[in-house]
């Protein structure tokens, strides 16, 4: 399988053809901030993991949020308080690069004078990363660097898909893997992605359409749906579920729990929020809520 992906990829590349899957499979730059939490450890364990399957690079990134007037200030003098700062923070990277866990990976590491979110997503575009692996603090919120709204944002305006870990995870498997959508046909480009993921981990895809008491179709009417959706894709290592709850958050979370998945993964909808499918804060809370590994890929 791994020679015919490479042969598929040299083809695309002669033909000048794009195929989503390019990204996943050349998963070359996994990024992984950090703010020296557990909770960010065990996010750099799995990307380790990944990484030593996909021979990928780990790019460490710290950042330092300083107020206005001190960056402003960075480049014109030399700030003993500042400097020491970025001292400390490449001298605790180092000391993190060179954990047994890592041992045979290689690692670049970052520190940046910017606000989480903003330089999360720009290191990821400077450096073509091709996946993000972030930690949070589970049904708690985010700690330190992931709190609320930075998470929420790189989750939401992320170009390349974000996967969060929430737990220590001694060996991180998709291999029982629910995608929660109304498969409607703007998330085809995501979800090419998604399947391409998936078959990195030789997923079995759990495809499902929640039912709530608002938004309500017959089993048959939302299986007819799902199957005209996966038409298109010749993965066929997938099956189709209907799930009823009292709301789709609540839904996602029990049908996950029910079939016991290694991972949920869903579409988002760039700056206007999660997908149709998600309403109001229905994506921030399941991010916050799943104890379970959530991986998201932009629309």
């Amino acid at each position: 399988m791994l020679y015919d992906k490479i042969f598929l990829n040299f083809i695309a590349v002669v033909l000048g053809t794009f195929y989503p899957f390019i990204i996943i499979y050349n998963m070359k730059k996994i990024l992984v901030p950090t703010d020296f939490s557990q909770h960010a450890e065990n996010a750099l364990r799995v990307a380790a993991q990944i990484a030593k399957e996909n021979n990928s690079e780990i790019i460490l990134l710290h950042m330092l949020e300083l107020p206005r007037q001190e960056i402003d200030l960075i480049g014109g003098s030399s700030i003993p308080e500042i400097m020491l700062f970025k001292k400390k923070a490449f001298s605790s990277l180092e000391k993190l690069a060179n954990e047994d866990f890592l041992d045979g990976i290689k690692i670049s590491e970052i520190v940046q004078f910017e606000k989480a979110f903003d330089g999360i997503l720009d290191v990821s575009r400077k450096n073509d990363v091709n996946l993000i692996v972030m930690g949070s603090h589970g049904t708690s919120g985010f700690q330190e660097l992931f709190i609320g709204s930075n998470t929420e944002k790189v989750v939401r305006i992320s170009e390349v898909p974000v996967l969060i870990i929430k737990n220590r995870i001694k060996e991180f498997k998709a291999s029982n893997l629910v995608f929660a959508s109304d498969f409607s046909p703007e998330i085809k480009k995501p979800f090419q992605q998604l399947i391409e993921f998936a078959d990195l981990f030789n997923s079995h895809l759990n495809l499902v359409m929640i039912n709530t008491p608002n938004s309500f179709k017959p089993t048959h009417v939302a299986k007819k749906t799902m199957n005209e959706f996966m038409d298109e894709f010749s993965n066929t290592n997938y099956s189709l579920h209907v799930y009823s709850d009292s709301n789709i958050e609540k839904g996602i979370l029990n049908f996950a729990n029910s079939i016991d998945a290694d991972l949920i993964g869903m579409c988002t909808h760039g700056r206007t929020g999660f997908a149709r499918f998600f309403n109001g804060s229905i994506s921030e809370d399941l991010v916050n809520h799943a104890v379970r590994p959530v991986i998201t890929f932009k629309t």
